[in-house]
């Protein structure tokens, strides 16, 4: 009787864990509340940190952030890691690309914060992904060469855990088809450019979210977006994290009040947006 005591004990307490990570929570608001604004961090926080850096990645789960983009290249040897640039020279002051370099080369370079070195060196993917696991969604904004590192990202997601955490960001949404070939898993979130690919993106069926550019934002394709199940993804950067710096409040509010359906925000400034839309109880 004692043992079977432990052993329900020890199920219960494994089932409350399980559904009690925080990638639950943000998953629950993803797909059950579209009427909260989830708040995605560009190249994650870096305005302390350097982009896409662990360090970053660490402060958008610190600062209770849903969506943290990663930005994801090829070295010379095959492996996937994050970076920006098609070079390097912006974020470590060298000179050429990440398929430039083996990975052990790579990590020689220290990553660069307003021009200084730091500690951070450019990451793996697989790192990246070990380290969100249980904690934070990910924006998968794939910029590798070739259909062998798409499946190999499609292959890390599975390996480590985080298949449902992503959205794997395509610029064009006809590569959706071969991607569900690999792996009908994993989440896509396609691009549209117009309301034409807004409407033929809808005919190829669900997707979790649809990027779209506030040149054709209209209550009509936001709508058709959101009836359909998806959420709607718009950035905030430019324009209006500008106007926030300027004028706490002022850059989030208009961009709310020109597309009240958007339901996804990226930001440069996620910390800021997150206390804005949780003032307005739009944030849980």
């Amino acid at each position: 009787m004692k043992f079977l005591i432990t052993c329900l004990f020890s199920i219960c307490t494994f089932s409350l864990y399980a559904q009690s990570t925080r990638v639950d929570s943000i998953l629950q608001d993803f797909r059950q509340h579209p009427e909260r604004v989830m708040v995605a961090a560009h190249r994650g926080p870096h305005i302390n940190h350097p982009e896409n850096s662990l360090a970053a990645i660490r402060e958008a789960i610190r600062l209770g952030v849903d969506i943290v983009e990663l930005d994801v290249r090829e070295t010379k040897d095959g492996v996937l890691v994050l970076m920006h640039d098609k070079t390097i020279t912006r974020t470590t002051g060298q000179p050429g690309g990440t398929q430039d370099y083996t990975y052990a080369q790579l990590r020689q370079f220290p990553l660069l914060h307003n021009g200084q070195p730091t500690t951070e060196r450019i990451p793996t993917l697989e790192a990246a992904l070990q380290l969100v696991k249980d904690h934070i969604l990910i924006d998968i904004d794939f910029k590798a060469d070739g259909a062998e590192a798409a499946r190999k990202t499609c292959a890390l997601l599975r390996t480590t855990g985080t298949t449902t955490q992503a959205l794997f960001f395509l610029y064009d949404y006809k590569e959706a088809t071969q991607l569900r070939s690999w792996d009908a898993q994993v989440p896509i979130m396609p691009r549209a450019y117009n309301p034409v690919e807004t409407a033929a993106i809808l005919q190829m069926g669900k997707f979790p979210a649809i990027h779209i550019d506030e040149s054709f934002y209209s209550a009509a394709v936001a709508g058709s977006i959101r009836n359909a199940g998806a959420r709607v993804w718009l950035n905030a950067l430019g324009k209006y994290d500008k106007a926030e710096q300027e004028t706490p409040g002022a850059g989030f509010t208009q961009l709310l009040e020109k597309y009240p359906a958007v339901n996804i925000i990226q930001t440069d400034l996620p910390g800021e947006l997150i206390a804005f839309l949780r003032a307005k109880g739009l944030h849980r």
